[in-house]
């Protein structure tokens, strides 16, 4: 039996590695985590030849011979075929202190007299050549443990495999455009119920809210379109063999206006295209302030 999917989870610490293995291996893959790089050529000899068809591997800052010997390990792991996914985990400084602290867990890199903030620091330094040979980088900073495990869900379960896995995300513009999006669509053009006192506390899923948009014109106009292009574009992105695609509806707040589009995009790709791709929806900024 020979190895169909080799998976290279690495990035930095604190960003959702071990929560993505455990996913993997309740996705049925054989899971290795921590394999001192220098054992790496004889293991992916024996997988080749293993009775285990999909992979998931673990590799970071603690192996300081994968920082130091990356290329010629990546070269053996590509020698493979297209068969291989390196996944790079990342999220920003900020949420990295925050769960390093919820944890109370000590970052690999942390020595006597030097903080949390430096540590991360110099591990982005060791990573910078690593994160450049990603297949896919996730930035895990707005998602919890079940965001990332729906996230990885969504593209290697197998019945996923079989359909492109069509992500929507809200967002909004002032927290940064989402890095996994593929097609991004800016909606600030319609009319903001922010401004309107009664509706400034509710966001896109409540009624008020659906009642005020559903009277603008230009969005009647604007899911036309879109709804056209996608129509265009989808079936070429399967016949080219993609995975997934990733559409991001940014607003200013992420609460309104991309919540109300995302959530009405949803509904209509789920009647139209749900038994050919898996339609799964995101509001990473809904509960922000």
């Amino acid at each position: 039996m020979s190895l169909s999917k080799l998976i290279v989870v690495t990035g930095t610490s604190g960003s959702g590695k071990t929560t993505a293995l455990k996913t993997f291996e309740d996705l049925g893959f054989f899971c290795v985590d921590n394999l001192p790089p220098s054992l790496l050529p004889k293991f992916l000899e024996l997988a080749q030849n293993s009775q285990a068809e999909k992979i998931a591997l673990g590799i970071d800052i603690r192996e300081r011979e994968f920082t130091s010997q990356g290329e010629p390990i990546f070269q053996n792991i590509f020698q493979l075929g297209s068969n291989v996914d390196i996944l790079f985990l990342d999220a920003q400084d900020e949420v990295l202190i925050r769960r390093f602290k919820e944890t109370r867990r000590k970052h690999p890199l942390t020595q006597k007299g030097k903080g949390l903030k430096e540590s991360i620091g110099e591990e982005r330094v060791y990573l910078e050549e690593i994160r450049k040979t990603a297949t896919q980088i996730i930035d895990t900073t707005f998602f919890n443990v079940h965001d990332l495990k729906r996230w990885i869900e969504a593209r290697y379960a197998q019945n996923a495999l079989r359909h492109i896995n069509i992500h929507v995300i809200s967002f909004s513009f002032k927290f940064g455009i989402p890095l996994e999006a593929d097609l991004v669509f800016d909606v600030r053009f319609l009319p903001n119920p922010y401004f309107v006192s009664e509706l400034k506390e509710l966001n896109g899923r409540h009624n008020q809210v659906k009642i005020f948009m559903e009277k603008s014109k230009e969005l009647k106009i604007f899911m036309e379109k879109l709804l056209d292009l996608l129509r265009f574009l989808m079936p070429l992105y399967k016949q080219e063999g993609k995975h997934y695609l990733n559409i991001a509806i940014g607003c200013t707040g992420g609460k309104h206006r991309s919540v109300f589009v995302a959530e009405k995009l949803i509904e209509t790709l789920k009647q139209e295209f749900n038994k050919e791709f898996y339609i799964s929806l995101l509001h990473r900024d809904i509960e922000r302030k």
